[in-house]
């Protein structure tokens, strides 16, 4: 899992697999909504609740995206930081 700083985005690929990455956070744009990321600078993967914890730089903010059943829920844990 890689926080896609250029590209507003975090991306996921699976082992050995080089070519077929995975939107996983943001990827709908540069912006600051809930599916948005503003230059995400790194990623956590919280693996008790199947969750990335994103620092989203330029929205001053750190959010969860859950990955539940192929869809994602996304909540901001913190804001204006």
């Amino acid at each position: 899992v890689i926080a896609d700083w250029a590209n507003d985005r975090v991306m996921q690929w699976k082992n050995g697999d080089t070519t077929n990455g995975q939107v996983v956070g943001g990827g709908k744009g540069q912006g600051n909504g809930l599916n948005q990321l503003d230059h995400p600078r790194d990623v956590l993967i919280d693996k008790e609740t199947d969750s990335l914890i994103i620092c989203d730089q330029r929205n001053e903010r750190v959010v969860r995206c859950f990955r539940l059943s192929g869809t994602t829920q996304v909540e901001i844990l913190i804001d204006d930081i």
